[in-house]
Parts: structure tokens; C-alpha cells; sequence
């Protein structure tokens, strides 16, 4: 029997080898091709640099050859890279053999249709779950599929480099902590092509993960990278999470810069070679991101979080950009997937333009204070939200919506409360005009949840 937990809303995710091993993996792909009608077609495989990452592969491309199509195995490479493989060679669907920024004990699988459309929860990942839950799984096809090797390292690279103009760039100095991911490998071609000297902190792809964890959101994992800019003397650090898709950027003065802010400042960059275009943002989102896209003359569309939702009102809206405060952030030429590699350098860009540090890019478009996500175990989360929202709204008048969770906004401070898909949390945000407003109403709400 399958464990069903493995499938969550936007991956395939479990412990190696106890819920995920290369039985399941294998009914996996078999399954992937049945549901998406793949047989008779071309399937992109790659994997990550996790230990059980090359049996799991293999046992994949096992039940994709079964189910009768073929594969494309580009190895070790980042979840970017699969799904701009996909897009760029115009194949019928793709899988990445990942558990991004989970523990090393972790895998799982990233799977995609044509287009690089990633499959979720609902749209793809619950079909595959019952089609092996049920038993149903056809029988093996008649001719199975074949197996081929390629490497898309280069095309990659010059796909990333297409996103800036490399002309003019002034030398900047960059440290990188990889996390002994996947952006060890897929950096290096495209720093060869830019006037910047890069600092590497662990480049070699290394699933024990001897240094510190894939996971970048976490501050402890930023500690050692941001110690490394101050001593440098650098321009800025960046830092990427296991699969690479995810970046987080420290400034010249060790300070992290939020996931949201971030998306600013690359939607900055969008707007300067797209005018008027249209930004995509989630809805824990700083009002600065909003704010400057409106200043800069585009267009701003308030979203829920989470890929399945952002990737096709992007595909709707012809979206040039779209940003999530977690560190995803989605670009239209990229298939409309998610890169950290293409965050990155949109953000060299602007800072090798411009004569002051990350700081300087900063200060003039974020006035605000924010308390950063807070978790709060609460056992009856639909009960607490109405609890909160009807303190909040017999208070005053504020502006009430419930997009993806609560959002109260009374002007001058405003906040998101909004569940856990996965755990028994709700997740706070709250950002304000200055600091003192900011730390009463961050403790006026932490002691109404957690009373």
C-alpha cells in the first residue's frame, strides 16, 4: 500500500526510503504517463544532488520507458532547468527528482506537462495518487520508451544571460552560498560571461548537506552568508535554496532582504525593460511591491500564494513578472516558471547600474516596517480567524478581504492571518508605517491568537 501523504498540493514529497523508494517512484512514472495520455512521446527527466536522488531517478524512468514513452535524462541539474528544458524543447512533460529545501532524508518529484504547466494537487498530482492507490496502473506497453542522455547547462546559461543586458555592467563582488545545491553547477557558466568576482561558498553538490541545511527562509541558515559579505567587503550575497529555484539576498550590511522586497526590486528591474507591464504578487506581499509597480506605470495584480494559482492568472494576464514573499518568483519568458537564477542576476543588473550598494535601490521604495511570518500553533484555526477578524472589525473600519486567508488593513498598518495547508499553524505577517506601531499591533495580535 502507498502512503497517500506523499502527495501534497503542489509536489510528491516523503522520507527516503520508508514513504518514497524506488517501487513507488517507479508507479509514479508509470502513472504520470497514464494520466497525461504521455505514451508514444518524450518525457524530461532530471534529478538533484540528494542522495537517493539517482535509485529514485532511475526508478522513474523505469515506469516512463513501461508506460511506453520516451526520456530525455539531463542528470544533475535545477528545477529552473528542467522546466526551461521543457518549454524550450517543446517536449510533452517533464519530472524533477527533488525535495528543494527539505532535510537531507527528504525526495520527491516536480512534474510538469507541456509548456513546463506545473501538475498540482488538483490538477494532476490527486489523479496519479488513485491511479496507484486504486490498482488500476495498465499493463506495460507493447514497444517501451528509450533513454537518452543530454546536457543543457550551456542553453540554460544563455537563456538566464538573456534576461539582463550584460553590456556596461560595473565589477561587482558577489558572494554565493549554494548550499552544496544545485546552483554550484548551473552558476558557473553564466558568472563566466559577467564582469563580477564571485565569492563561493559551497559549490560542490553534496546531498548530506555537511554544512548547513538547503533552506534559505531560515535565518540560521543565513547567518555564516551574511558574516561572509560583511568580511568580503562585497556588494551583495545571495543565497539559493537545494533545487535552486528559490533565492534570498543579503545587502552589503549582512541584512537579509525579504522575500517581497526582493520581488520589488525585481519588478523594478521588469518594469525598466517592460514599460507598462503587468506584476503579479501574492497577497502577504509589502505594499511597496504594489506601490512601485504603480509609480513605475504598470500594471499590479493582487494574487493568493502558491504556483498552481500564480501560473496561470500569469498565463491570463500575460504577466511579464509575478513574486511571492517565500522567494519564488516567476517570469513570463521563462514558461512562466519560477527561477532564482533569473532573480539573481535581474538584481545584479540594477545594482551594477547604479554607483550605491543594494541599500541605496532599497530606501527610496519600501517606507514601511514589517514583523516577518510568525507561526502560531492553534488547534481551531477557522474559529481563531473569525475571533480575530471580529475584534479587529468592531474596533474600527478597516478594509476586510479574504483572498488567501485575513487580510485586515486600516491604512497606516495592516495584516495577513492566514492557515497552514499542512500543520495545525496560522501564519502571521504585519507591516506598518513605523516601528513603534508595528511592535503594539504585532503583540496586541500574538496575544489574541495565542490567548
Amino acid at each position: 500500500m502507498i502512503d497517500e501523504s506523499i502527495f501534497k498540493a503542489y509536489d510528491i514529497r516523503g522520507l527516503y526510503p520508508d514513504t518514497l523508494d524506488e517501487d513507488v517512484a517507479k508507479d509514479i512514472g508509470r502513472a504520470f504517463v497514464t494520466h497525461l495520455g504521455l505514451s508514444g512521446t518524450r518525457v524530461i527527466v532530471a534529478r538533484d544532488m540528494r542522495l537517493s536522488g539517482e535509485a529514485l531517478e532511475r526508478a522513474f524512468i523505469e515506469g516512463v520507458t513501461e508506460a511506453g514513452a520516451d526520456v530525455l535524462d539531463l542528470g544533475l541539474v535545477s528545477t529552473d532547468a528542467l522546466y526551461f528544458a521543457v518549454g524550450h524543447l517543446e517536449e510533452s512533460g517533464g519530472a524533477m527528482i527533488t525535495a528543494s529545501h527539505n532535510p537531507k532524508q527528504y525526495n520527491g518529484f516536480k512534474l510538469c506537462r507541456e509548456n513546463a504547466i506545473a501538475l498540482s494537487g488538483e490538477h494532476g498530482i490527486g489523479q496519479i495518487r488513485d491511479l496507484i492507490s486504486s490498482g488500476k496502473l495498465p499493463a506495460p506497453a507493447e514497444h517501451p520508451g528509450s533513454v537518452e542522455q543530454s546536457d543543457i547547462a550551456g542553453d540554460y546559461a544563455k537563456h538566464c544571460l538573456g534576461f539582463i543586458d550584460t553590456d556596461g555592467l560595473r565589477r561587482l563582488k558577489i558572494v554565493v552560498d549554494a548550499g552544496n545545491g544545485m546552483a554550484g553547477k548551473m552558476l558557473p557558466p553564466i558568472f563566466e560571461e559577467l564582469p563580477f568576482e564571485v565569492v563561493p561558498m559551497y559549490f560542490e553538490p553534496d546531498g548530506s548537506f555537511p554544512n548547513h541545511p538547503p533552506n534559505p527562509i531560515e535565518p540560521e541558515n543565513m547567518r555564516e552568508l551574511q558574516e561572509r559579505v560583511v568580511a568580503e567587503g562585497a556588494d551583495f550575497g545571495v543565497a539559493f535554496d537545494g533545487d535552486a529555484d528559490r533565492c534570498f539576498v543579503v545587502d552589503e550590511k549582512g541584512v537579509t532582504i525579504s522575500g517581497d522586497l526582493l520581488a520589488t526590486l525585481v519588478a523594478k528591474g521588469v518594469l525598466e525593460k517592460e514599460p507598462g507591464a503587468t506584476i503579479l504578487y501574492s497577497a502577504v506581499c509589502s505594499k511597496a511591491l504594489p506601490e512601485l509597480v504603480e509609480r513605475e506605470g504598470g500594471k499590479a495584480i493582487r494574487t493568493k500564494a502558491g504556483h498552481s494559482i500564480i501560473k496561470p492568472q500569469m498565463r491570463s494576464n500575460n504577466a511579464a513578472f509575478g513574486g511571492e514573499h517565500s522567494g519564488h518568483f516567476y517570469f513570463r519568458d521563462n514558461y512562466f516558471a519560477d527561477s532564482g537564477i533569473i532573480a539573481m542576476l535581474t538584481v545584479a543588473e540594477l545594482v551594477a547600474r547604479q554607483d550605491g550598494p543594494v541599500s541605496a535601490l532599497l530606501e527610496p521604495i519600501d517606507p514601511y516596517v514589517r514583523s516577518g511570518e510568525i507561526n502560531s500553533e492553534v488547534e481551531d484555526q477557522q474559529a481563531k480567524l473569525r475571533e480575530v477578524e471580529e475584534h479587529y472589525t468592531r474596533t474600527g473600519d478597516p478594509e476586510v478581504d479574504y483572498l488567501d486567508g485575513l487580510t485586515v488593513d486600516f491604512g497606516d498598518w495592516w495584516f495577513n492571518l492566514r492557515p497552514s495547508n499542512t500543520e495545525p499553524l496560522l501564519r502571521l505577517n504585519v507591516e506598518a508605517s513605523d516601528a513603534e506601531t508595528l511592535q503594539s499591533r504585532r503583540d496586541e495580535l500574538l496575544e489574541l491568537i495565542r490567548g
